[in-house]
């Protein structure tokens, strides 16, 4: 693995701002100091607001049954929560919560769930982060005289549903400044607009909709959207408001979890949070997640957080069974002739074979390509790279075996066709070896070359200001050249975990952790009193109970 360290362009901070395409006075006063007012914009400049928000308030007025419809993952969840609260907010209780099955509804609208609508008396249904590719669905909502509402941020692609109304900021003609919202943020700025047009009649404070900047905040994080412009402004306060929640169901998952909300970062949303949001999905229980969030009683907090905490061990054993079950398959390969890695069985649940895929992939270092059948009988699964080809690439190549696919160079889900199935091994390999792999070198970035000296709260401090990190605004990398090695350690319940303990000039010793690196895959050269060179983030621990200053480890090198 070779590390390329960015040119220096004066101090880290402005090095740092300048490769991430900040600059100018203005440009780095807003993004070092986000401001909610300046940074978020109208919400009546989205397409169809008017006359969304029109017919949201004629279906309170007139004691409509709405049902709220939301996908089933860490940004349709809490997106279900913020339309949830206003409903809850200005006194409305004639509405339904709806979370579709990840294994036997699958992704969106389905006629099964819009048909029950009808027969429940529903006249108003609201998508959140989903519905604007479900044509057939909104039609027969139409057709059983029910209003649609679509919420999404997802791309269009060619028709759109003939809907009610569509709040989507991709959709063509809508005038929305910020494209890259996540589902959440959408209908956040539903709810702003209510509150901006009728928030005094129900008597509801201006600017109360900020309260639940804590829902969007977690979906944002969860959801991979850049962290630029009125993301990070989303994402900034949402972890202010998430500091000081008075949820019970945070509450109690945080003192299960021994995180104090007052430190919360956003590396509790993404290692804590969101894991246990999407697990709920995962396993079949997302109402779970839902209750956690949405709860003001704290008996019902407590027994969401529990649940969840089960439900993630269980996502967990079943992936390592999973995982184990593969390798032992793979072990009677020959894997050293094949390019790619297929498999699939139709008893496994397809909402579980990213997971297992990821692991694949990172461990064999070869496109990973798993599938199992849901419960409508349909074969579709998850791929992922592992620094190998693009898997998005090699299923455009391999198009023809699939009745749909997504995704991009890392990452992506497919549906089988029945027939092809039975060569989609041979269409795979046949698409790796369609592509040109002549530059299979990997390049990686680091943002400064610095020493373990100069590893201080200070330099710590100065990199948070550009924080929270995630899509568009990666936490920075340092390259430490000829660190040196003074113990270590293996820790953790099952000793998967590593601890390197550095040294500096005066001896200072500085902790390198890295999680799921074992003794076993540690690079023979890393023993004591060894010089080293590693790649880490800089980042603050408070296991111990009060502030410690250590390194992430990225890589070993």
């Amino acid at each position: 693995m070779h590390y390329t360290v960015r040119e220096k362009k004066g101090d880290i901070v402005s090095g740092l701002l300048y490769h991430r395409g900040i600059q100018g006075e203005r440009a780095i006063a807003d993004f070092l100091s986000p401001n909610y007012e300046a940074h978020t914009h109208d919400p009546f400049l989205m397409k169809d607001m008017d006359r969304v928000v029109a017919r949201l308030y004629k279906a309170v007025k007139d004691g409509e049954k709405i049902v709220v419809f939301s996908d089933y993952d860490a940004d349709g969840i809490p997106g279900a929560v913020v339309l949830h609260d206003l409903l809850k907010k200005i006194g409305y209780a004639n509405f339904e919560n709806y979370i579709p099955h990840r294994h036997d509804e699958g992704f969106g609208l389905n006629m099964k769930a819009v048909e029950g609508f009808k027969e429940k008396g529903m006249s108003l249904i609201i998508t959140i982060d989903c519905g604007i590719a479900d044509i057939e669905e909104t039609a027969k909502a139409k057709e059983l005289g029910m209003d649609l509402i679509i919420t999404d941020h997802h791309e269009p692609h060619g028709t759109v549903p003939d809907a009610f109304a569509i709040l989507n900021p991709k959709t063509d003609g809508c005038m929305y400044p910020e494209k890259m919202l996540c589902g959440s943020g959408v209908i956040f700025k539903l709810a702003q607009a209510f509150l901006k047009k009728h928030g005094e009649e129900f008597g509801v404070p201006v600017g109360w909709e900020k309260w639940w900047l804590d829902m969007v905040g977690i979906a944002t994080l969860s959801d991979m959207v850049p962290l630029v412009g009125e993301n990070r402004a989303f994402a900034h306060y949402g972890l202010k408001v998430l500091r000081m929640t008075k949820r019970p169901g945070l509450l109690e998952l945080f003192s299960r979890l021994r995180v104090k909300p007052e430190n919360l970062t956003e590396d509790d949303i993404g290692f804590t949070i969101s894991p246990r949001i999407n697990a709920a999905s995962r396993m079949g229980e997302p109402e779970h997640a839902f209750l956690l969030l949405s709860t003001d009683d704290r008996a019902v907090g407590a027994t969401c957080a529990e649940r969840l905490e089960e439900v993630n061990n269980e996502r967990k054993g079943t992936v390592a069974s999973l995982v184990k079950e593969v390798r032992k398959i793979l072990a009677e390969r020959d894997m050293d002739s094949k390019n790619v890695i297929v498999l699939g069985n139709p008893t496994w649940r397809p909402s579980l074979m990213g997971l297992v895929a990821n692991k694949l992939a990172e461990e064999y270092g070869k496109p990973a390509f798993l599938w199992g059948r849901d419960g409508e009988g349909v074969i579709k699964g998850s791929c992922r790279s592992g620094a190998g080809a693009s898997v998005f690439a090699i299923m455009e190549k391999a198009h023809d075996a699939f009745t749909g696919f997504g995704g991009h160079a890392a990452s992506g889900g497919f549906e089988v066709k029945d027939d092809a199935i039975h060569y989609l091994e041979e269409r795979l390999e046949k698409a790796w070896r369609e592509l040109d792999h002549t530059n299979k070198e990997v390049i990686k970035y680091a943002d400064a070359l610095i020493s373990v000296d100069e590893v201080v709260w200070d330099l710590y401090k100065d990199i948070e200001r550009l924080s929270p990190f995630g899509t568009g605004n990666a936490r920075p990398i340092f390259l430490i050249k000829g660190a040196r090695v003074e113990a270590v350690k293996q820790f953790g319940k099952e000793g998967n975990h590593t601890e390197i303990t550095l040294s500096d000039r005066k001896g200072r010793k500085l902790s390198a952790i890295q999680f799921f690196l074992t003794k076993e895959a540690l690079p023979k050269n890393v023993v004591p009193q060894a010089l080293i060179d590693i790649a880490v983030h800089l980042e603050k621990s408070m296991f111990k109970s009060y502030p410690e200053l250590r390194l992430r480890i990225v890589d070993i090198i």
